[in-house]
């Protein structure tokens, strides 16, 4: 089983070397077998990379991440058609009903909701403003066509943050939980695209132009992790950008424990991939009441154990 997420930065080279990833780099050369790596993580501007490489990648789905100049994740490589029965998946997937997607949507941003205030306790943030989330949690329609959700968030992030905090504006806050968030959704894009899923086709998300809007409604319950992983381990008084360490630290997050549903330790990777494919059997059955659900307290606990 792959385990490592390999963070190069700036690399001269990458090719393919007997199954291995052979980096070239000022003169070195290092070698990892691909067998052990899940994702690779891709910084610089120069760097070159072997179409042979990319081949061997998606063969054994192993996900590419390359950052910008300002180091945040701007592309993602993910594999195509490696899935077994892609056509079955496809012809199921393009079956669910309005409905049904609807009612999941709702599950999923519960969870995120909750996760939120959860969070935001664990913070000492106020009851008043606990209170406050909760009641606008409560009753959540069908899409959320009161912006239950939006409204939930604004709260959370102004009493952790400060009332003149927002998302908009650019801060070591806001370029962590962007890095934070991208490799989340790097990582759920590749857990549906290895069950042969169609990332465009979404719950709620239906944005033309977005080819992830199935990702982008599946990953909003581990946001708060992402949240809780930044105030608690990235965040300090000594630096007001993104440090090199500050995104290892990020990237790093993938491979924290967290406890499953059933009270096993795990990882957050792993996680992810049975949250994966419990909605996969969630949506295709009917019963919405079986998704998997995302507890931010299980991955405390685990962390905090």
């Amino acid at each position: 089983m792959s385990w490592r997420t390999v963070y190069i930065k700036d690399s001269e080279t990458l090719r393919l070397k007997l199954d291995n990833l052979e980096v070239l780099k000022n003169g070195d050369k290092i070698y990892i077998p691909l067998s052990d790596i899940e994702a690779i993580v891709l910084e610089g501007q120069d760097t070159v990379i072997s179409t042979r490489l990319l081949s061997k990648l998606s063969k054994n789905h192993i996900l590419l991440i390359v950052c910008d100049q300002k180091y945040l994740p701007t592309g993602i490589y993910l594999e195509y058609g490696q899935y077994h029965r892609s056509a079955k998946r496809i012809h199921e997937q393009l079956k669910w009903s309005e409905t049904l997607k609807e009612k999941a949507w709702k599950n999923i941003i519960n969870q995120k909701m909750n996760n939120q205030i959860n969070l935001a306790k664990y913070l000492g943030v106020s009851a008043d403003r606990l209170d406050l989330m909760n009641s606008l949690s409560k009753n959540i329609k069908q899409l959320d066509f009161t912006n239950r959700e939006g409204h939930v968030a604004k709260v959370y992030f102004n009493s952790i943050y400060g009332q003149g905090f927002s998302r908009n504006i650019e801060c070591i806050e806001n370029m962590a939980m962007n890095f934070g968030y991208t490799i989340i959704r790097s990582f759920i894009a590749r857990c549906l695209v290895a069950n042969g899923l169609v990332t465009s086709e979404g719950l709620f998300h239906s944005n033309e132009y977005n080819q992830f809007n199935l990702v982008d409604d599946l990953m909003e319950p581990f946001r708060p992790i992402v949240d809780y992983w930044i105030i608690t381990r990235i965040l300090d008084e000594k630096t007001d950008h993104l440090t090199y360490e500050k995104r290892l630290k990020i990237i790093d997050l993938i491979n924290q424990p967290m406890f499953t549903m059933d009270h096993k330790k795990s990882t957050l990777d792993q996680v992810m991939k049975n949250y994966i494919n419990k909605f996969i059997e969630s949506m295709n059955n009917e019963a919405i009441d079986n998704l998997y659900q995302i507890n931010l307290d299980d991955f405390i606990l685990a962390n905090e154990d």
